[in-house]
C-alpha cells in the first residue's frame, strides 16, 4: 500500500492541529488519507480531483464501511484538499505525491451537489420523515449523481431519471420495490430540491412486481426458535410475536409505553408516524416486570455516574432539558454501554441495537433446524396469520398492525388454510 510521503504527512499533521481535530482521531484521518492516495494510484484517479473522492467513497460503500467511517474518510480527504496551494502543477495518476495540490476549480460540481444534498436533508427533516427515509433518499440521489457522471444538479432533466430507472430494471435487475423507492426518492428530489417537475415518465421500463406471500411460522416453530434465544433477545421475540411489532418499534419502546394496569402497550411514531395500542400478553407479564426492574437498576447506576440521559425524540430535549434523566423516558431495552458524544463531552444511553437481535434470531433459526427463511419480521407476519386463523376480524388485525389500508392486511388471507362453507344459509337460520 502507498505510504504518505514524509513532507506531505508533516503538512497534513499541521492541518490537523490548525483545524482543532482531536488528537485521538489523528491516526484515523492519516489512515484514510493513505487509503485515498493508494486508491487514486491503483485506479489511476487524479490525486487532486473531487471526482476521485466521490469514486473513493463509492468504493467504501461497496466494502460495507459504516456511514461513520465513510464520513470520517470524507472529512480526512477534504482536510487534505483544504491545504492545497492555489496554483498547482498538473497531476497525473502516475505521479508521486510530494506536495499538496488544488482539488478542483470553481466550476466543479462537488459544491453544487453538497448544497443539493444539504437541501434534501432539510426538506426531509422539515416534513418530519424518518431517518431511514433520509438515508434511502440520499442514497438514490447519490446513485443518480454517479449514473450521470457528476452532472450538475441544476442541469438534470427527467430524461436522466428515465435512463437511470430503466438501467435499474434492465441492467441491475433490481426488485420492483427498490425501483419504486428510487422513483419516489428522485421525484421528491426534483420537486422539493431542484424545484422541477417530472412530467410524464413514458417509456420507462418498470420492474414487474410479483405477488408476495409472507413466510409464517407455526406456534411450535416459534417456540423452537425462542428456546435457542437468550436474554434479552428472547423477550424481544416474544414481544414481536405477542404484539405484532416491527423490530424498530420494539427497540424504541420506553418505560412509559407499557401500561401494566390495563395490560396495554402503546406504540408511538410507528411506520407513517402513526400511534396505536396493542394488548400485552398476560403470559409474559412476570418477564416484563423483571425487565422494568433491570431498567430501574441501570437507570440508578447511570444517574450515579452523572450521565446526560437517554436520547429523546424531536424537540423534547430542548423543551424538557431534564426529561432524558427521568425514569419514564428510559429505554425498555437499553444498550449495553453508554454512548460518548465528543462534541458535547457527554455520555448518553441509546437503545439496544437492532443488529444484535437480527444476528441472534438468525443463529437461533439455524439451531432450530427450520426449513423456512425466518427473520425478525416473520414473527409479525405470524402474529397476524395466527389471529386470522383464530377467526379474528380482519379490521381488528389491521388496527393492531397499524396498516393504513385493509388491502395490506388482506395478504395474510393467503397464509392460512381457507375454510369454505358450501351450503348457503340465511342469516336468520344461523
Amino acid at each position: 500500500m502507498l505510504q504518505v510521503p514524509t513532507k506531505l504527512l508533516e503538512k497534513y499533521q499541521v492541518l490537523l492541529r490548525q483545524n482543532n481535530i482531536p488528537a485521538t482521531v489523528h491516526t484515523g484521518y492519516i489512515k484514510w488519507l493513505r487509503y485515498y492516495l493508494d486508491f487514486c494510484k491503483k485506479y489511476r484517479q487524479a490525486y487532486a480531483d473531487s471526482a476521485s473522492l466521490h469514486s473513493f467513497l463509492n468504493k467504501l460503500k461497496e466494502k460495507n464501511q459504516t456511514l461513520a467511517q465513510q464520513g470520517q474518510a470524507a472529512e480526512a480527504v477534504k482536510l487534505y484538499y483544504s491545504g492545497l496551494t492555489s496554483r498547482p502543477p498538473l497531476v497525473t495518476p502516475g505521479d508521486h505525491v510530494k506536495e499538496l495540490y488544488v482539488p478542483y476549480n470553481a466550476g466543479n460540481p462537488s459544491s453544487s451537489w453538497d448544497k443539493a444534498m444539504t437541501s434534501l436533508c432539510n426538506e426531509i427533516k422539515l416534513r418530519h420523515y424518518s431517518p431511514k427515509t433520509l438515508k434511502s433518499y440520499s442514497l438514490w440521489a447519490e446513485k443518480l449523481r454517479y449514473y450521470t457522471k457528476d452532472k450538475l444538479p441544476e442541469d438534470l432533466v427527467p430524461e436522466d431519471v428515465k435512463g437511470f430507472l430503466t438501467s435499474l430494471a434492465v441492467e441491475k435487475k433490481v426488485a420492483a420495490s427498490s425501483q419504486n423507492q428510487a422513483f419516489n426518492a428522485l421525484l421528491f428530489f426534483f420537486r422539493h430540491v431542484l424545484k422541477k417537475e417530472f412530467g410524464k415518465m413514458d417509456g420507462v421500463v418498470r420492474a414487474k412486481r410479483k405477488p408476495y406471500i409472507p413466510v409464517v411460522l407455526s406456534r411450535n416453530e416459534i417456540n423452537a426458535v425462542i428456546r435457542h434465544l437468550f436474554y434479552p433477545e428472547n423477550l424481544v421475540v416474544k414481544l414481536l410475536y405477542g404484539c405484532g411489532l416491527r423490530l424498530g418499534e420494539c427497540m424504541k419502546l420506553r418505560v412509559n409505553n407499557l401500561n401494566f394496569d390495563q395490560m396495554i402497550l402503546t406504540v408511538h411514531d410507528g411506520k407513517g408516524k402513526k400511534d396505536r395500542t396493542v394488548p400485552l400478553p398476560e403470559s409474559i407479564k412476570p418477564e416484563l416486570n423483571a425487565q422494568v426492574k433491570k431498567v430501574i437498576a441501570i437507570h440508578r447506576e447511570d444517574l450515579e455516574t452523572g450521565y446526560a440521559g437517554v436520547f429523546l425524540p424531536g424537540a423534547l430535549e430542548s423543551k424538557y432539558p431534564n426529561a432524558g434523566k427521568e425514569l419514564i423516558w428510559q429505554w425498555f431495552f437499553p444498550a449495553r454501554k453508554l454512548t460518548y458524544l465528543p462534541e458535547v463531552n457527554e455520555y448518553r444511553r441509546y437503545h439496544y441495537h437492532d443488529s444484535h437481535v437480527q444476528k441472534a434470531i438468525k443463529k437461533a433459526v439455524g439451531k432450530a433446524n427450520l426449513l423456512k427463511r425466518a427473520t425478525a419480521h416473520t414473527f409479525r407476519h405470524s402474529f397476524a396469520s395466527h389471529l386470522l386463523q383464530a377467526n379474528y376480524d380482519i379490521r381488528t388485525i389491521q388496527e393492531l398492525l397499524g396498516h393504513s389500508d385493509v388491502r395490506t392486511t388482506m395478504i395474510y388471507t393467503h397464509t392460512i388454510v381457507s375454510r369454505t362453507i358450501k351450503e348457503m344459509k340465511s342469516p336468520l337460520d344461523l
